[in-house]
């Protein structure tokens, strides 16, 4: 019997196995098979960015990014433009930029020896036994079972295990992101931030990775989906971008806490970390540095048995909630667009870029 089962290794999942496979018995469930031959097209849909959030939990763990992870060109500056409004300004913030896969099998690669992983496997279902769950996943057509004393959903925004033991109560916000890859000829050494109200209210970006651009967007979860993202490639064409040679489409379910009550963490057997549990920007929606700081969370939570492991992880949480409420103070400044505008005509903060 495992100590611990975590569906999902991403950020959070490899960071907490990482963080209590020396204490404790635990097995790694990945979906992903991390092969030598990642492509762009089969990316996550993430930008692959890490904030100065992310940056600092990657310092306080010791942590530093091997070479192959990065990504040209590393970025400095954020191009918003506020559509609705017909503004245009410049930030300074630095981003490094990963190739998001390298990233996670990275990640993973330094989990120690003595966990279990298995990727290229499906969660199926959990159930709750005398004295223990059993967990059932799947891995090239076959089925499998195995026993633990805790499961831990790692497995992102549209989490199985959540919806399983959770799924009556509050979700998050619900966007579906789009995210196409271009070709380009470089020279857009930047992070750019797009607000369109008559899109969506939340946002949409565009990040240089090497000889391609990402552009994507969260969009409200209608059958218009796609026809909104033609119209924002066909208005970010004004501004200077070439949509023509697409190379691929990624999507995914994002979750976005507009509400305290909207996060999980999890009860007795079951816990839930990183955007499973719905710890991610309300304002940016970055969830690397939560899938760090929520797994880091559980991790010291976990140093005195799993046995009350639940009210620890709650206390521990407390900083990262009330940083998720935050965040939602400072999303009208980003989101009412006549805040925006005002914000934006101020120039506060603003920088100036020299060609």
């Amino acid at each position: 019997m495992y100590d611990i089962i975590i569906v999902g290794g991403g950020p959070a999942g490899s960071t907490l196995a990482r963080l209590a496979g020396d204490r404790h018995r635990v097995l790694l469930l990945e979906k992903r098979s991390f092969a030598e031959d990642m492509s762009f097209a089969s990316q996550k849909c993430c930008g692959g960015l890490l904030d100065p959030d992310a940056q600092r939990m990657l310092a306080k763990f010791g942590l530093g990014i091997p070479k192959n992870v990065l990504m040209s060109p590393q970025l400095f500056a954020v191009r918003t433009i506020d559509i609705k409004n017909r503004i245009e300004r410049y930030y300074q913030r630095h981003y490094i930029n990963i190739d998001r896969s390298a990233f996670d099998k990275w990640l993973e690669s330094i989990v120690p020896p003595g966990v279990t992983i298995i990727n290229g496997c499906i969660y199926r279902s959990c159930e709750e036994k005398d004295g223990y769950l059993s967990v059932r996943f799947c891995r090239d057509g076959r089925e499998y079972e195995e026993r633990t004393k805790l499961l831990v959903g790692a497995d992102g925004a549209f989490s199985g295990v959540r919806r399983q033991f959770f799924g009556n109560l509050p979700s998050p916000k619900l966007y579906i992101c789009v995210q196409e890859w271009y070709r380009t000829d470089g020279g857009r050494n930047y992070y750019g931030a797009v607000f369109d109200d008559d899109l969506t209210d939340f946002y949409s970006w565009t990040i240089p990775k090497e000889d391609r651009i990402i552009l994507g967007a969260a969009l409200p979860p209608r059958r218009d989906v796609l026809r909104k993202f033609e119209e924002l490639k066909g208005k970010l064409r004004d501004y200077g971008f070439d949509f023509s040679e697409r190379l691929a489409r990624n999507g995914a379910y994002l979750y976005r806490p507009v509400r305290s009550s909207q996060i999980c963490t999890g009860g007795d057997r079951i816990a839930l970390v990183g955007e499973a549990a719905g710890f991610i920007s309300p304002s940016s929606a970055e969830g690397i540095s939560y899938a760090f700081r929520s797994a880091l969370a559980l991790a010291r939570a976990l140093e005195d048995g799993i046995e009350g492991f639940a009210a620890r992880y709650a206390k521990n949480l407390q900083p990262l909630k009330r940083n998720i409420f935050l965040k939602n103070m400072k999303c009208p400044a980003m989101y009412n667009k006549d805040l925006r505008r005002l914000a934006m005509k101020s120039g506060l903060l603003s920088i100036d870029i020299v060609e």
